[in-house]
């Protein structure tokens, strides 16, 4: 666990210092203290599995996150915030969500926030790749910015147990099985967002199982070059039409979804040192693409950018 606290940084230069520890740790932003010659903060970081449990104490402060802070081809996050302590106001894709004590609400990196603490606040954090999240709550995009309140079905619950989980990382604990406990964390969580949310629980909860079952099998098989919504329809016995039914909740086509999963594969992979030495024909085609000429069009219309000056953008 990494541990990091205001009190190593001299007050004249403190709020500056924080706000850049915050930005290489978390997202980029600026962080504002309402005082800062009375700012005091402390952060905490750990990986429980394949998410990221993060938690943040500090008084009275103002944090955004701009357009200008978003970088093209970025890595999307997804973050739980949950209220640990004290009182906090997100405004987030178009929403406005005052938290309290045991109050949850879904933040996406790809887009802007503007976040204020209130005085003597904690917020435990789990951040989860795009990828993984999707796997168990299929639109996220359509929680980010609505508070979960702490009274509603499994929230509370939840607030108990990831403060829980929270203080045991803390004290140092670890265990091969983190992975498959992390996943069942995030089953619970996606639970208790169907359940505080979903207006018609039963038909929703049939959707939402059917679209986790979708994106599971497109994710076991993005590899193959085969992979075409007819295909997924076939492997998972459903009609064609019901597989457009399923996406058209996602606002996005089986086939967009597919090829964007591709390439942010690719997109991970370029930037790793450990494919330096691979063609980016090599890496298009390991994710399910047989045309270089396709990849690097659609690549670009993703990433703004070709991928070869992707990956040298990320070698610097």
């Amino acid at each position: 666990m990494e541990s990091y606290s205001t009190e190593a940084f001299p007050v004249s230069t403190r709020a500056a210092a924080w706000s850049k520890l915050y930005s290489q740790q978390l997202n980029r932003v600026n962080f504002t203290p309402a005082d800062r010659h009375e700012f005091a903060a402390r952060l905490s970081l750990s990986h429980f599995g394949p998410i990221q449990l993060a938690s943040i104490a500090a008084n009275r402060s103002h944090i955004e996150r701009t357009r200008n802070h978003i970088r093209p081809g970025a890595p999307r996050l997804y973050s739980f915030l949950m209220q640990a302590r004290g009182n906090s106001v997100l405004d987030h894709c178009g929403h406005q969500a005052q938290l309290d004590q045991g109050d949850f609400v879904l933040c996406d990196s790809a887009a802007p926030h503007s976040f204020t603490l209130g005085d003597n606040s904690m917020i435990i954090m789990l951040r989860v790749d795009a990828g993984l999240i999707k796997k168990h709550l299929p639109t996220p995009e359509r929680f980010c910015g609505l508070k979960l309140d702490h009274e509603v079905g499994l929230t509370a619950v939840m607030s108990s147990m990831l403060e829980n989980l929270n203080t045991q990382v803390q004290n140092g604990f670890h265990s091969v099985h983190d992975g498959r406990f992390a996943r069942h964390v995030l089953e619970m969580l996606s639970t208790a967002y169907a359940m505080g949310f979903d207006e018609q629980p039963e038909g929703s909860a049939v959707m939402l199982g059917r679209q986790s079952e979708v994106i599971r099998y497109i994710e076991d098989h993005l590899r193959d070059p085969e992979l075409t919504p007819a295909r997924v329809a076939e492997g998972l016995r459903i009609s064609p039409r019901y597989l457009r039914t399923l996406f058209a909740s996602r606002g996005e086509k089986a086939s967009s979804y597919i090829v964007r999963r591709r390439l942010e594969e690719c997109g991970k992979q370029l930037r790793n040192p450990a494919w330096a030495g691979h063609t980016l024909t090599e890496i298009a085609f390991a994710w399910g693409f047989n045309s270089a000429a396709h990849f690097t069009r659609t690549f670009h219309e993703h990433f703004g950018m070709a991928p070869r000056d992707y990956r040298r953008t990320g070698s610097n």
